[in-house]
């Protein structure tokens, strides 16, 4: 895993339990917008005080590096 463009990238948007996200400094969009716009890298909204979509995003990263391992084999 060498390679920048095959690297399992993800966007967090961690500590959105605090504040409903009212404090944020990047939107949800503006960050989602941003991985589109560098090939529809996955986000996730997430709370590491809370657990939510934790385990999501390191699954999400682990398929990718997976599939990635698997076409290396072929």
């Amino acid at each position: 895993m060498n390679d920048p463009e095959v690297f399992p990238f993800v966007l967090l948007g961690n500590k959105v339990d605090i504040d409903s996200g009212n404090s944020r400094r990047v939107t949800e969009k503006k960050a989602r917008d941003r991985c589109a716009s560098r090939g529809n890298i996955p986000y996730f909204e997430t709370s590491a005080k809370e657990g939510y979509n934790i385990e999501e995003a390191f699954s999400c990263v682990a398929k990718i590096a997976l599939e990635y391992e698997h076409d290396q084999d072929m």
